[in-house]
């Protein structure tokens, strides 16, 4: 791969689109509907039949805990977490199931009670 062709781009220096968004908002519902029916990439994921036997599943509840840490890791996790576009409790929340995960494989423990 040719490096000389690869650019990046932060947050900060994104380029802006070329939507045109008056247009965009002067469409009818009608407009957008047969616009979606001509798109091949816009084609449902499933059919009727296929919700029927879902299953909705929600996520378990998160827990309220008061945790201390280190200034130095909240810091750090509050600024890697903010660069990222997440919040820190969200960034350690990831970072301690990733270690969980880890962890199951050597030291296996019994299931949490529901």
């Amino acid at each position: 791969m040719n490096e000389e062709r690869i650019v990046r781009y932060t947050q900060k220096n994104l380029p802006k689109g070329h939507t045109d968004w008056k247009r965009v908002k002067a469409l009818t519902d009608e407009e957008i509907e047969a616009a979606v029916r001509e798109d091949p990439e816009a084609a449902p994921i499933a059919d009727e039949d296929f919700w029927k036997e879902a299953t909705l599943v929600w996520p378990k509840e998160k827990q309220h805990i008061s945790l201390r840490l280190d200034y130095e890791v909240y810091w750090w996790l509050k600024q890697y977490a903010k660069k990222e576009g997440k919040g820190y409790q969200t960034l350690i929340n990831a970072i301690l199931r990733s270690w969980i995960e880890i962890q199951k494989g050597k030291h296996p423990l019994p299931p949490p009670e529901s």
